[in-house]
């Protein structure tokens, strides 16, 4: 029997893989590096510990590394999150899975001051009750920490737990974890790239639809 889901919330949640992406771009142009959209786009889902050593050969923990994952955060906070629109149905879904008596539990790469307004956009700031986020983890997804950090903030088992999310990069991280994964196509993924699933949906609003056939529904308190 499930006791709580766990969410990853860009591209699961809310809109924002795209921004996120087009941040980095800004930062790296910024910084004197020609780095493509279609280069990073397929990186987000991961951690600045991922992504930067994969894009110009930077450790993030170098003093230049951290400079540009500062400037990341803020331009991100700047330009794009003002802008940023939840997926439909993501406050109904969240509401569902609380009104049947099961936790929410955030599982974010994202840095604890993008996530409050990450949050607000989806509009389920008021609804999740355990948070792990970047700062929980020393690596970012696809390496299962951060998942493994909301399993303890949960007060849960692995395996009364399911989590949401929308990149190959969840869907890794939860299946080493020892936590099934429902993965979305919002994210913009294929079918294929979600191998590993247990279920796949179009997001938050196709997943309310098929509630009660889902694991969720089938196995929820």
């Amino acid at each position: 029997m499930l006791e709580g889901v766990i969410f990853d919330v860009d591209g699961t949640l809310v809109d924002s893989n795209d921004a996120h992406a087009n941040s980095w771009v800004d930062t790296f142009a910024e910084a004197g590096y020609g780095v493509p959209f279609e280069v990073v786009r397929p990186l987000i889902g991961m951690g600045g510990d991922k992504l930067l050593p994969r894009t110009i050969g930077i450790r993030n923990d170098s003093e230049e590394g951290k400079k540009l994952s500062k400037r990341r955060s803020e331009i991100f906070r700047e330009r794009y999150l003002p802008r940023l629109r939840a997926f439909p149905g993501s406050r109904d879904l969240v509401s569902r899975i609380r009104s049947d008596g099961l936790k929410a539990i955030v599982a974010t790469s994202a840095k604890d001051k993008e996530l409050e307004g990450l949050l607000k956009a989806a509009e389920v700031d008021d609804l999740m009750e355990d948070k792990a986020s970047a700062s929980d983890a020393k690596r970012s997804k696809p390496d299962p920490d951060i998942v493994k950090a909301a399993i303890e903030e949960s007060g849960l088992s692995a395996e009364d737990l399911v989590m949401i999310g929308d990149t190959p990069y969840d869907v890794e991280a939860a299946t080493t974890a020892k936590v099934r994964c429902i993965a979305f196509r919002s994210g913009g993924w294929s079918d294929k790239d979600l191998d590993g699933a247990v279920e796949i949906y179009d997001g938050p609003a196709d997943l309310l639809a098929h509630y009660q056939s889902s694991l969720i529904g089938k196995q929820g308190k």
